[in-house]
């Protein structure tokens, strides 16, 4: 601004002039962009104050324009200070809106320049999506402590060890599984309940009592090698705060995002409790060498208890009325129009059956091979066999993953169906592995692609049910899904067991798991949309030809 050729009373003093003093009006704006700037010469104010004040008209134009004070107490947008002599009134009309002019004199002469809508909009949406992402990561940390389910198989070991050589563990070897499979169906009953509790009070606090049972039952089987006090600690506490924590992290995050983004998403948070074993397996044989199990229970409770209310407080919905900016234009002209299905009315959706049989199918076959990956692996990699849990797990968080990104590309049920049909075939080529005379490596390939078909179905259930059902009622309607996943682990791995005991090996269990399979797949068939078909058109030239001939036949 030095230099430039100002009206010598602009900002100097109000007794002068007070346009572009204190308050700005919207007609202060306009007189400093039409004339306080080098032609204040035309000004009917500075003529009429170069008359009665010429010394100070004529003490130079180029000089620093120093500031005037600004937000003065008692200034009002239509307040005029005294003036001596003829006071000059400021002929302030409210139908004058300049946000034109309001913008350019508030980036010229202020330092907090003045936003437009679209910037302000841009600043929001940045700020909403760093926010987004705090919530997604925060929740992917929170399962990636409850994901420890994913190595009962480690504990089971020790549990079998201890029966096999007369230990404290004096339970019945076809019920070592127990506790697994009852976490796994209170697991999926506290997700109903959980989302309840999410709709009510915020999934902060249903976070937060997830983390305090899961410590609470950890706490209670390391005191204790009593088959019912496992089944109410390992299965019923930490299966229901497993349960309330893993449906306070996904919700949550998927209202951030777009629609476009709802696959991803999903992918990113569930994908921790899949990965959970990558740290967990050799975490946990290492305590179980030093520590034994009991305390090594302890020991977990106790830290997972505080990670998972810890990251907790980082939880929260987006503010009421919040629209996330979709990622792209074309994917906002084909998301279909949202409609909010109530619990209810799920159960006259053919599609809610046809989506539940499919995930107790897909479930229970894959927390089968969990459930047992130790004693597969066992036969052809001795005590290294705990890798192979490891090494499941990055199959299981990848298969998340994948499955996301790949059902926003190609679509949901076009990815669960070629999920189910490899899931089968796998089944399948695993039956001649199962003797113990396998490749070590082709048995670890064959036990983590299985794990990644089944970390495919925690991201497409969730996908599945925001596009059908709706964001409102998100947390009972998925709760109500998952239920298959539950009752599939329940009563698959029960089974398998019995089977296995009743056999000596897994081939029929896994033969049968296989048929399963295929038949899920059959079943998600009818979740394909189908494309509308084309009215059927006559070409005009055969229209032209019946014509001529019905023409030719009169004539």
């Amino acid at each position: 601004m030095e230099g430039m050729q100002l009206c010598p009373f602009f900002r100097k003093n109000e007794d002068y002039c007070d346009v572009g003093c204190g308050y700005i009006s919207p007609h202060d704006a306009r007189m400093m962009v039409s004339h306080c700037n080098c032609r204040f010469a035309d000004c009917s104010r500075y003529q009429e104050l170069a008359s009665r004040f010429p010394d100070q008209a004529s003490g130079g134009r180029k000089r620093p324009v120093e500031e005037a004070p600004r937000d003065r107490e008692g200034d009002a947008p239509g307040n005029s200070r005294p003036h001596p002599g003829r006071p000059v009134v400021r002929p302030f009309k409210a139908r004058w809106p300049l946000p034109y002019q309001m913008r350019y004199v508030s980036g010229t002469y202020y330092q907090n320049s003045y936003q437009s809508k679209e910037e302000r909009a841009m600043t929001q949406q940045q700020a909403s999506s760093s926010r987004g992402w705090i919530v997604a990561l925060a929740g992917t940390g929170i399962n990636l402590a409850l994901g420890i389910l994913y190595t009962w198989s480690i504990f089971k070991g020790a549990i079998s060890d201890s029966i096999k050589a007369g230990g404290p563990f004096n339970w019945d070897p076809a019920s070592i599984n127990d506790p697994y499979a009852v976490a796994c169906l209170v697991f999926s009953a506290a997700m109903i309940i959980a989302g309840k509790v999410q709709d009510k009070f915020g999934p902060r606090v249903t976070c937060i009592i997830g983390g305090l049972l899961v410590g609470a039952g950890f706490v209670w089987v390391s005191q204790t090698t009593a088959y019912w006090s496992w089944i109410m600690g390992f299965g019923v506490l930490a299966g229901m705060g497993i349960g309330f924590g893993y449906s306070a992290a996904t919700p949550p995050a998927l209202k951030w995002f777009s629609p476009a983004k709802t696959g991803l998403i999903a992918g990113i948070v569930v994908s921790g409790f899949g990965l959970a074993s990558v740290y967990i397996a050799p975490l946990a044989t290492y305590l179980l060498g030093v520590h034994g199990l009991q305390q090594s229970m302890l020991y977990f409770g106790v830290a997972f208890t505080i990670v998972v209310c810890a990251l907790a407080m980082l939880i929260s919905n987006p503010p009421a009325g919040y629209v996330p900016a979709p990622a792209a234009k074309q994917a906002a002209k084909k998301a279909a129009p949202s409609i909010d299905f109530t619990p209810t009315q799920l159960f006259s959706q053919a599609k809610f059956y046809t989506l539940w049989v499919c995930f107790f199918i897909g479930a229970g076959a894959g927390l089968m091979v969990i459930g047992s990956a130790k004693g597969l692996a066992k036969a052809s990699l001795g005590e290294m066999a705990f890798l192979v849990v490891a090494i499941m797990s990055i199959g299981n968080a990848a298969g998340r993953l994948v499955a996301g990104v790949v059902s926003d590309k190609l679509g949901r049920a076009n990815t669960l169906t070629f999920m189910l049909v490899f899931q089968g075939a796998l089944m399948f080529a695993a039956i001649p592995m199962l003797s113990g005379k396998g490749n070590p490596v082709l048995v670890t390939l064959l036990v983590t692609f299985m794990v990644f078909n089944y970390g495919t179905n925690l991201a497409l259930f969730p996908a599945f049910a925001k596009d059908y059902w709706g964001m409102k009622n998100f947390g009972m309607n998925y709760g109500m899904l998952f239920s298959a996943w539950g009752i599939g682990a329940f009563v698959l791995v029960r089974v398998s067991e019995m089977l296995k005991v009743k056999t000596g090996g897994f081939t029929t269990s896994f033969a049968a798991a296989g048929v399963l399979l295929l038949v899920g797949a059959m079943l998600s068939l009818s979740l394909r949309t189908r494309k509308a078909e084309a009215p059927a058109t006559v070409p005009v030239a055969q229209e032209l030809e019946d014509e001529e001939l019905a023409l030719q036949k009169a004539d």
